[in-house]
């Protein structure tokens, strides 16, 4: 028997669950898309070795040099390496370099060969390094000793998964708490709950006990998808301990930022380009597909202080380098911070008519 003093806020939760069941688009979005995303990503980048990159070499007066070079880079004798390289005049190869058909062109001269590439591009530094090796192997179809190594761990789907759990976290958080609150706003639904003898906790306590019981099944899922299909390395007794903490210290987090959009916001066009404000940014600087290391030192004091940074770091460390809670607690006390000063305010802040 459930003590009356519960039975409001269990029915509360409960029509929170029949509301969500009653949309079947609803139940892919939250379960069925982060599954798609991460098995195609998955697919992408665990199973296949990066592919070599698009080159030319440019027509010159010493035509039959530069067909040389051509030949040589695409013999197949170079097996996983070998590219598919074409002679093409100068207009061309310039083409398709800026179009981005190619990652540079060479100019094979009697004396050596030109790279005509740009330094700001990360595909063409690693073309120009690439050839430049397949250039200088001084026997053809001798290749170098070498050990192939795709351990668990090392992987980009490793990489990648943390991210994708960490923007789930997100989007669950802002969209599952801030859209909800300020959807009910524009239905006049505040309106009726203040006729009741309901109490503003409860209503406040359903919700966000609704988004993380919404959140354990998905965040199971991927992790099991991650440690079963993927293969991600085993983690002890500590980080089994630290990655739920981590995984709820990020859900009332990212809940306070959408609780505190919603304390004020009567329109759901305002709350989504809000939402969308906040997000972005953090998609693009937290590190989620690639490290957030790579942006400017001068950023990295604002790119540390995002609270999506600290729980996809914190995810990394725990499930791919077998971190506890007392490594990571400079990351828990950041998403902790978070989670009581965005609730504090939006409690002060919030708007029930």
């Amino acid at each position: 028997m459930v003590p009356l003093r519960w039975q409001p806020l269990l029915m509360l939760i409960e029509s929170r669950f029949r509301e969500f069941f009653r949309e079947p688009e609803v139940i892919f979005w939250v379960y069925g898309f982060p599954l798609v995303l991460a098995l195609g990503l998955g697919f992408a980048f665990s199973t296949k070795p990066p592919e070599p990159p698009p080159v030319d070499v440019q027509d010159t007066p010493d035509k039959a040099r530069a067909e040389m070079v051509a030949a040589w880079l695409s013999n197949d004798a170079w097996e996983s390496e070998k590219m598919k390289v074409e002679v093409l005049p100068e207009d061309k190869c310039k083409e398709r370099k800026k179009k981005g058909k190619t990652a540079l062109y060479i100019i094979a001269h009697a004396d050596g060969n030109e790279f005509v590439y740009d330094r700001t591009n990360e595909e063409g530094v690693k073309a120009r390094y690439w050839v430049e090796s397949l250039l200088s192997r001084p026997v053809l179809g001798k290749k170098p000793a070498e050990q192939a190594d795709s351990e668990p761990g090392s992987r980009y789907i490793d990489f990648l998964l943390p991210g994708l759990i960490g923007i789930n976290i997100m989007g669950g958080g802002l969209f599952g708490v801030g859209f909800v609150l300020v959807d009910m706003r524009v239905r006049k639904l505040f309106k009726r709950l203040l006729a009741t003898p309901l109490r503003h906790s409860d209503f406040l306590m359903a919700i966000l006990s609704a988004l993380l019981l919404f959140l354990m099944p998905e965040m199971a899922a991927l992790l099991c998808m991650g440690y079963f299909w993927f293969q991600l390395p085993p983690i002890g007794i500590g980080s089994i301990i630290a990655l739920p903490v981590v995984i709820l210290l990020g859900a009332l987090a990212f809940s306070g930022i959408g609780l505190l959009i919603g304390s004020r916001t009567e329109k759901t066009e305002t709350a989504s380009g809000l939402m969308n404000m906040v997000m972005l940014p953090m998609y693009v600087v937290s590190g989620v597909f690639f490290s957030s290391k790579r942006f400017p030192e001068e950023a990295q004091l604002f790119i540390q202080a995002l609270p999506l940074t600290q729980l996809i770091d914190a995810l990394r460390e725990v499930m791919l380098e077998g971190a506890d809670l007392g490594q990571i607690m400079w990351r828990v006390l950041i998403l902790s911070a978070y989670a009581v000063v965005t609730f504090a305010a939006a409690l002060y802040l919030f708007k029930w008519r």
